[in-house]
């Protein structure tokens, strides 16, 4: 495990005075690898924040360019990256934060093809995606390869957080609860919020990134109590935040007692 340098204390020295964090977890956090699904409204602060803290290498999937229209809230993009790949402009933004974090860009849509061999070269994973054919791929992707997944949504003045390891077991023995447990299958398209209709608070995706990165900070160090098995509630309008308890579903299709799902191909494209 390499060392920190001089320039690396210095820039890291409130994390290194932190008791639950110190010397040890930021050198976890320099040797941790973290994919972000989503360069956009969550995946912004989310990249931004791991970079400052320090982890290590980020590996970023989108397939996405920048539009003006997405500059009123995915904030590691400028107005001179318009029309550029996102995962090109969160790169140059991490550049000018920390030259310590490489950055490895997948400029490519995730998929049932691609998802178990990209996710198992990192040790943790982010979800901002902003559909559920998206979540439910990369939920069942980090199930079958054993990665923790932190996971974050948004609605025009809310947003909800929680972490899904539903590989491990909680205090009582039992598995913790895996997306498909909150949400057994999806919704119908007419219920589901969509950001260019009904529009979204752009500092919404900030807070709600934003507490994504602590998850995923916590989860490398292991500082503090992890949310798995808890789904944390943001109310912008009216300013309160609610914790709900998660239970692992032993019906649920992937990580049930007779699971259904042991494979991605339920995901692929006919």
């Amino acid at each position: 495990m390499s060392k920190l340098g001089p320039e690396e204390i210095e820039r890291y020295r409130r994390h290194l005075v932190l008791r639950e964090v110190g010397g040890q977890g930021q050198q976890k956090l320099k040797q941790a690898r973290v994919l972000l699904i989503g360069a956009g409204g969550l995946g912004s602060p989310l990249i931004m924040y791991l970079a400052a803290a320090g982890v290590g290498t980020i590996g970023i999937v989108d397939d996405d360019i920048v539009s003006l229209s997405n500059l009123q809230r995915q904030v590691a993009h400028d107005t001179a990256s318009i029309d550029r790949p996102k995962v090109d402009s969160a790169s140059d933004t991490v550049a000018r934060l920390n030259p310590h974090v490489v950055v490895e860009p997948h400029n490519m849509r995730i998929d049932a093809t691609n998802a178990i061999e990209l996710i198992s070269q990192y040790d943790i994973v982010a979800d901002g995606s902003d559909n559920f054919a998206t979540r439910y791929l990369v939920s069942d992707a980090c199930y079958l390869a054993k990665r923790p997944l932190v996971f974050a949504a948004l609605g025009p003045f809310d947003g909800y957080l929680t972490t899904f390891k539903p590989h491990e077991t909680d205090g009582e023995g039992n598995p913790f609860p895996s997306y498909r447990c909150l949400f057994p299958q999806a919704p119908n398209e007419e219920n589901v919020f969509n950001c260019s209709e009904v529009g979204v608070l752009g500092a919404v995706a900030g807070v709600m990134g934003t507490l994504q990165a602590v998850e995923v900070l916590k989860e490398i160090t292991g500082a503090g109590d992890s949310l798995a098995g808890n789904l944390t509630i943001y109310d912008a309008l009216g300013g309160r935040f609610q914790s709900i308890k998660l239970k692992w579903d032993p019906n649920n299709p992937l990580s049930g007692k007779t699971p259904t799902i042991t494979d991605l191909s339920i995901h692929a494209v006919a």
